[in-house]
């Protein structure tokens, strides 16, 4: 079948509807793989057992909203037609982290971060605005979040209660595909960020990890 071509205004109902879906759809969405936690049994965990982990899967949760609006910010803006379908590729992966995090949070018996919709905003912005400066340096970008992610999944593993096998699993798979991805988005012709660009990369998921694992 022949491919279809939507126009800007096309990408921009596509992308608004993605984002309600992302931000207001929840535990309705779908994912392709099942969660990794459900081949196993749910721990018995203290109070602050609970909302520790909790607190945690709300952080990844937050930072699968903030993949999902990278991803299609830099899609919308994407020059070369493969660099565009990685991104989507990316996107739609995402989608089961995010699925697995909200199904985390439900059984913990918390919420997500109710400052989800700004992160959302600000890493679409983001992202096409690395699209719009060039391919290399939108791969470049998403190499370099993916690593920052996998820092904060391997902090997580370190901070997540032992007993919490479910918790552990899915963050555990999500580092393997974080991984998998800032390889691909290198191997395609990213860019690699400098030390100082990294920096301060580094603040803004700060802020994002500290206000989401509280608010």
């Amino acid at each position: 079948m022949p491919q279809i071509r939507h126009s800007f205004i096309d990408n921009l109902i596509i992308n608004a509807d993605r984002a309600l879906r992302t931000l207001a759809a929840g535990s309705d969405m779908t994912c392709e793989r099942p969660s990794p936690a459900l081949p196993l049994a749910e721990a018995e965990l203290s109070t602050e057992e609970r909302k520790k982990a909790a607190a945690l899967m709300r952080v990844n949760h937050t930072g699968e909203v903030c993949a999902q609006a990278l991803y299609q910010g830099q899609a919308l803006t994407a020059k070369l037609p493969h660099v565009r379908a990685e991104m989507e590729n990316a996107a739609a992966e995402e989608i089961d982290h995010l699925v697995w995090c909200q199904q985390r949070i439900d059984a913990l018996g918390s919420h997500t971060s109710y400052l989800n919709p700004l992160w959302y905003g600000l890493s679409f912005a983001i992202g096409a605005g690395a699209g719009l400066v060039s391919d290399k340096v939108s791969l470049g970008f998403v190499a370099a979040t993916e690593d920052r992610v996998c820092k904060h999944l391997e902090h997580h593993l370190s901070e997540l209660p032992q007993s919490d096998l479910r918790s552990r699993a899915v963050v555990t798979k999500m580092l393997e595909d974080e991984a998998r991805h800032a390889e691909m988005a290198l191997s395609a012709g990213g860019y690699k960020f400098p030390g100082p660009v990294k920096g301060l990369m580094t603040l803004v998921s700060k802020v994002m990890t500290t206000t989401s694992y509280r608010v």
